[in-house]
């Protein structure tokens, strides 16, 4: 057909170094990442996932379009595709040059308030995460899908949590965790 409406995941962005969760079978890779209901309700939690982030982050960041990502941007450019809807929370479609994307689960370049719905770009504030949690900040570890690094063995007791600079509400990064309903701010 001349337009084509297209549905990415995880499979397109392994091509650019980003691991999926799951393989071949469906089965976890590694343990199952972060559920949001126990983000919301457990601040050790939430220092497992900034400090697992900090640390994952930079390399997540670097990441590149591969050659999947830049054809179907070219399509796009041709009007072959109507609309893409990527699972994808890299941002790599953009970064090819396509222009209609949605993000179905988010985008991690963007951190969100869950109390006054702020938006901070994530480079800032990996910056203000790096700054308050100097030795996290030094580890290195093999990184995992969405940006996280594994460092369970680690304690995650010292880790500072920001808050959001504007109310002091919880920040999250702008994605929908497993078991959040549609990404808003819907507390538990």
């Amino acid at each position: 057909h001349r337009h084509l409406f297209v549905l990415t995941g995880a499979g397109i962005s392994t091509g650019s170094g980003i691991p999926a969760y799951r393989d071949e079978n469906g089965d976890w890779k590694r343990p199952a990442p972060v559920q949001f209901r126990d983000f919301l309700r457990h601040h050790r939690v939430r220092q497992r996932y900034w400090a697992r982030s900090l640390i994952g982050w930079p390399w997540f960041a670097q990441a590149r379009p591969n050659l999947c990502h830049r054809t179907l941007a070219s399509w796009e450019q041709l009007g072959r595709i109507e609309t893409l809807v990527t699972q994808n929370v890299d941002r790599l479609h953009q970064a090819a040059g396509a222009k209609v994307v949605i993000d179905l689960h988010g985008r991690l370049d963007r951190i969100r308030c869950l109390d006054c719905d702020a938006l901070i770009p994530r480079g800032p504030f990996q910056d203000v995460l790096r700054s308050r949690n100097p030795t996290f900040a030094e580890l290195t570890a093999a990184t995992g899908p969405d940006g996280d690094a594994y460092i369970d063995d680690i304690p995650f007791d010292e880790v500072d949590v920001p808050s959001c600079e504007a109310c002091g509400g919880m920040l999250k990064p702008d994605v929908v965790f497993f078991g959040e309903i549609d990404g808003s701010t819907h507390h538990l």
